[in-house]
């Protein structure tokens, strides 16, 4: 249909707004309506996402498909351009499928003070943010969709999370906020010293940063290096995540790392790495080499918590580190694995902050010195945290596992275009890389099975010997099981992705061919 080719993108971006505003119109008082419209919202937004996967033409995922450009903001060059590819579609649909659950769990989990009518709105918005950075092809477009998830999450962390929310709200925002400046100095300097003044993605890709000197280059490269590196977040800007995961509401958490952390590694595979593909390659091995700090940092960091979801928060830092390590290997081979290791991640740690939030709720607690023995009193919650957390650590026949190794195998056969960089051989660094990277899932089975002995295994604590623990409940059930799903059928059939990305990750890593 042809005028659904033309509509698509904007209906996916556009439909959450529009939710947003009736939820808006609803009285607070009618909370099971504005419950209602939040879900049917999200539900018509992932049925555009199906009509998208349907008519996605996959022998062409390397071209931009669904496109729509039109005359936005002359004065400054900027179009309304939007389009997908085989990059952005698994991450668009991962967002749309996330939101969803998030909202059928809050069915029955809404966090203090009971107010659905702004939490769900919020919600909304955060996808309107999501899905437009996603589809966004200029880069005025991008910033202003990339700057959006940033005040909802705000609040979500500041109004509903826990007793330091405050603190971690404001320095979320600080940091992020931080790092976009910079980011849009970028923009601007590549808009300017470009051979043509033009905010259009696909001609700033074309042009390869053609016309530009080495030095502007590797400046320009810097400020978005800084804007996506926070975003990710990358070692050593790392230090907003654990507060906002551990004070944010479960369903902010969830929304946190399954989509909101994409954003800077998407940033990075769109933006930084096509558009100055000769400043790419003298940033590649500093990158890789805090990829793998990042990587045993946040493992060892993860085995010194106490607080489930504050291990769960600092997994993250250690898994985007494998994320970030293929992305620097400027290699349709990392590339690719970096892009199934963004919804795997999606997916699993997703997974795990929702069963955290759930155990927070029956327990009043996620100390894990205080939990124990949950396969005894909720022994479906139990397996369902044994499954995510060996899905974490990588065990093979699920989507973990390729998140990881091919990320690490990558290391061992870097981009040609690396070798030389700062007088060494990047096969020899990459090698150490990939060694220190792999000691990293050594300590990540270490942490995730800890967890997992103290949490789930043994007898419940003096304290909790005699409650009633509810085990799953229908919404649960219901936002979880997608996820669980697609974890075990990713695992099993990786190409199912794979085959999505390839085309397009190909047009990148052919820059650094020689």
């Amino acid at each position: 249909m042809e005028w659904f080719d033309d509509w698509a993108l904007t209906l996916a971006v556009f439909i959450p707004l529009v939710g947003m505003a009736l939820v808006l119109l609803i009285p607070r008082a009618q909370e099971q309506a504005i419950k209602v419209t939040a879900l049917a919202t999200s539900v018509v937004t992932a049925a555009v996402g199906i009509g998208i996967l349907v008519d996605f033409n996959y022998d062409k995922s390397g071209k931009l498909q669904f496109q729509a450009d039109e005359s936005w903001i002359d004065v400054i060059s900027s179009r309304y351009h939007v389009g997908i590819d085989g990059i952005a579609l698994p991450l668009l649909i991962l967002s749309m499928l996330v939101v969803i659950g998030c909202i059928i769990y809050s069915w029955d989990h809404f966090p203090e003070p009971r107010n659905a009518k702004a939490f769900l709105a919020l919600v909304l918005l955060l996808e309107v943010g999501m899905n437009g950075t996603f589809v966004a092809q200029d880069l005025i477009l991008f910033f202003i969709f990339f700057e959006v998830v940033l005040l909802p999450m705000f609040f979500m962390i500041g109004v509903w999370g826990g007793p330091n929310r405050e603190y971690a709200s404001i320095k979320f925002f600080l940091f992020t906020l931080f790092g976009s400046a910079l980011m849009l100095v970028g923009f601007l300097a590549l808009f300017f010293t470009s051979k043509q003044q033009t905010f259009d993605m696909v001609q700033l890709t074309q042009f390869g940063g053609a016309g530009i000197d080495h030095t502007t280059q590797m400046l320009i490269f810097g400020g978005f290096f800084l804007g996506f590196a926070i975003k990710v977040p990358m070692f050593p800007f790392h230090t907003w995540l654990p507060d906002a995961h551990t004070e944010a509401p479960t369903v902010g958490s969830v929304l946190l790392a399954a989509i909101l952390l994409k954003l800077g590694t998407y940033g990075f595979v769109r933006i930084a790495l096509p558009m100055l593909p000769d400043a790419a390659k003298d940033w590649a091995p500093w990158i890789g080499l805090l990829a793998v700090i990042g990587i045993i940092y946040g493992a060892l960091c993860c085995l010194a918590q106490t607080d489930m979801k504050r291990l769960i928060a600092f997994s993250s830092v250690a898994h985007m580190g494998f994320v970030m390590l293929g992305i620097s290997t400027l290699t349709d081979f990392g590339i690719n694995a970096a892009i199934f290791g963004m919804v795997a991640h999606g997916l699993i740690t997703g997974m795990l902050f929702f069963v955290a939030g759930s155990v927070q709720e029956r327990y009043e607690t996620r100390e894990m010195s205080r939990l124990g023995g949950l396969l005894t009193q909720a022994p479906k919650l139990g397996w369902i945290l044994g499954f995510s957390a060996m899905a974490s650590l990588g065990l093979p026949g699920l989507a973990g596992f390729w998140g990881e190794f091919p990320a690490i195998l990558s290391a061992y056969d870097p981009s040609a275009a690396l070798d030389g960089i700062a007088g060494s051989s990047a096969f020899t660094t990459y090698r150490t890389f990939m060694v220190i990277a792999a000691i990293g899932t050594v300590l990540a089975a270490g942490y995730l099975l800890f967890m997992l002995q103290r949490v789930a295994f043994g007898t419940p604590k003096p304290e909790f010997e005699n409650a009633h623990v509810h085990d799953v409940h229908v919404p649960e059930w219901l936002a979880w099981a997608p996820l669980l799903v697609l974890i075990l059928v990713l695992g099993i059939y990786p190409n199912l992705l794979f085959d999505v990305t390839d085309g397009a990750v190909t047009n990148v890593s052919t820059l650094f061919s020689g």
